[in-house]
């Protein structure tokens, strides 16, 4: 027999494996003893910083969910209207567009791609 130690998100376990002849049939799952210490949170990445916005606008474009900047489809000056993508923000392998709230044109864009935001986060300004 083999002691293990294994730690799976964050729990350990200690493990013990038989080792022996195989007889073809499965074999019976490793018991699993109490966790040794608490699972500790894994640390939170720090919020990108805030880019400076050169010629921000009064209309805000925010980002609905956290994840990554993945694709930037209009650039400043650029007219939109309302509904059409600003952004595209990559999240849990989905590619999420972050649209214009009304018609107007693009005052600023506040992000560059591959940058990690979070919900809420300021991607954009039109005017």
């Amino acid at each position: 027999m083999k002691n293990y130690t294994i730690t799976v998100n964050g729990n350990v376990y200690d493990v013990v494996v038989e080792e022996g002849v195989s007889t073809g049939a499965p074999a019976a799952a490793p018991r699993a003893a109490a966790p040794k210490a608490a699972p500790v949170a894994a640390p939170k990445a720090a919020p990108a910083a805030p880019k400076a916005s050169t010629g921000a606008g009064s209309i805000r474009v925010e980002a609905g969910a956290a994840g990554k900047v993945f694709k930037i489809e209009a650039g400043v000056g650029t007219a939109v209207k309302k509904g059409d993508a600003v952004v595209i923000i990559e999240a849990m392998k989905m590619e999420i567009p972050v649209v214009a709230p009304e018609d107007g044109t693009v005052a600023s864009i506040d992000v560059a791609v591959g940058d990690a935001i979070e919900a809420g986060a300021l991607l954009a300004t039109l005017n």
